[in-house]
């Protein structure tokens, strides 16, 4: 028997956050970890006590063809990223690693592309949290020091999108 590596069981854990989602485009799944302990988890929804896409049974944001990464402020949903630090303390988070997976719904593939949007990221980097460690496929994954983040503001560079 071959042991799974932490940072794939951390992934997996978010995989599972993320079959929860009620988006009818992109599942994400967060989970947030310190010291061996997860802190959090999340996956993108619309807020308490509104409807979501799923029960709705369409998107705006698909309905009018947007293009990924722009115009967030139709979408029902918070990001995944977002509910697993709304629901941890800042204490908790300072110094933690935030593990994500997004899966496209349409084909039930993993995004071998995901990534936080400009929003998220800014709100990684204010809750404290030191990496990111984001799914590619099964197994491979890529680490991601937040302090590159608060180096490289993507924005300042004209990017748009994830």
């Amino acid at each position: 028997m071959v042991r799974r590596d932490k940072q794939n069981y951390y992934l997996d854990m978010a995989q599972v956050a993320l079959e929860r989602s009620t988006c009818l485009r992109r599942s994400f799944g967060a989970v947030i970890v310190k010291n061996d302990v997860i802190i959090s988890t999340g996956y993108n929804g619309a807020p308490r006590g509104r409807a979501n896409c799923i029960d709705l049974n369409y998107c705006i944001r698909q309905q009018r063809n947007v293009p990924r990464g722009t115009q967030y402020e139709l979408c029902r949903a918070i990001h995944a990223e977002a509910n697993a630090i709304i629901a941890a303390s800042r204490e908790e988070m300072i110094g933690s690693t935030l593990y994500l997976v997004g899966r496209d719904t349409q084909t039930g593939e993993i995004m071998r592309d995901a990534d936080s949007c400009p929003m998220c990221k800014r709100q990684i980097i204010n809750a404290g949290i030191s990496q990111v460690v984001i799914r590619r496929d099964n197994d491979n994954y890529d680490v991601i020091d937040v302090a590159d983040w608060v180096k490289n503001d993507e924005l300042l560079g004209g990017k748009i999108g994830y």
